[in-house]
């Protein structure tokens, strides 16, 4: 029995011994992060800023991989589906904690078939206008559609996003009307309301920053429930009169459930430490951005908070993809 039990414990150091081994020598070959939406957009630009970083770190070239399509699905399934151990995602709630209410059938399991790995950044969705619509603020928006019946639509930047999902709970708090008009991505969305095809659109600050400076698109409101440090010229949704509306947007790394948890804590801790620069940090404040990090549990709790809310606000207003 006793010689049992010492080979038990000289197995589980052994598995320990390998485990830790992983870590310190992952990883073996260059690292992608896939990127569901589009070169240019929000997502895009912090997955090559944090590999510019996390190159000199792990010794390994970083590869951002753009791969949009359907509302974020089409790359989170890429990373839920690799075998290699090198292929992470940047996500956000709209294909993990978004899609699972909204879909009767997706390519993985948002729970059993990726990791979250940590948080990259938070930020509110931006509520703009055409410029030559003739609103300025909350009120007057929600005015303008209720007496204008069959004439607003609106753009997002993918079926079952945030940007989607905010105009939905907007709509119904406010008692008015829009058409939907998906895109895959914000560059295209931001430049449908810009000419006017669409007339309002969500999305986070640095996706529409040229168009709103070039005076084609006119922000409004953040969907923070207060105002957000970046945006401090822009009053909240909350504030506008729609009483406690709110909806944070965030992105962070995700890997495939195969994972091995001492290659997930390496990440974390090498993405946080990244994040804490002072050059990172100046750089993703000055895209209306806030850094994230912290622990994986963190982020976790982050997600599951999300699905909680997400997932009954999506069966109240009754929004349903296929």
């Amino acid at each position: 029995m006793k010689t049992l039990r010492l080979l038990a414990a000289l197995g589980g150091a052994s598995f320990l011994l390998n485990a830790a081994a992983v870590a310190q020598t992952w990883p073996t070959k260059p690292v992608r992060i896939v990127v569901p939406a589009p070169a240019g957009s929000s997502l895009d630009i912090v997955a090559r800023l944090l590999a510019d970083k996390l190159k000199d770190r792990w010794g390994q070239p970083v590869l951002v991989e753009p791969k949009p399509g359907a509302g974020g699905m089409l790359g989170v399934d890429t990373a839920a589906k690799a075998t290699d151990a090198h292929t992470l995602v940047i996500g956000f709630p709209g294909p993990t904690a978004f899609a699972p209410f909204l879909y009767k059938k997706m390519p993985y399991d948002a729970v059993k078939d990726i990791v979250p790995i940590v948080l990259t950044t938070t930020q509110p969705n931006v509520l703009a206008v055409n410029a030559n619509l003739p609103v300025k603020n909350v009120q007057e928006l929600v005015a303008y559609a209720k007496a204008n019946p069959g004439k607003l639509s609106y753009a997002s930047v993918g079926n079952g996003s945030s940007s989607h999902l905010s105009m939905e709970l907007l709509k119904s708090e406010g008692g008015f009307e829009a058409v939907h008009v998906p895109f895959n991505g914000a560059p295209p969305a931001a430049q449908s309301v810009a000419a006017g095809d669409t007339q309002v659109l969500f999305a986070v600050a640095s996706g529409i920053a040229g168009l709103v400076q070039s005076g084609k698109l006119r922000q409004i409101a953040v969907t923070s429930l207060g105002r957000f440090d970046s945006l401090k010229e822009l009053p909240s949704i909350n504030e506008g009169g729609v009483k406690g509306f709110e909806a944070i947007a965030w992105n962070g790394l995700f890997g495939p459930s195969s994972l091995p948890a001492d290659v997930v804590a390496k990440i974390n801790a090498d993405v946080s430490a990244v994040l804490a620069t002072d050059d990172v940090k100046s750089r993703i404040v000055a895209a209306g951005m806030a850094p994230g990090g912290g622990s994986t549990a963190s982020f976790k709790a982050i997600l599951e908070a999300d699905m909680k809310k997400w997932g009954a606000t999506i069966k109240r207003i009754g929004v349903q993809l296929d």
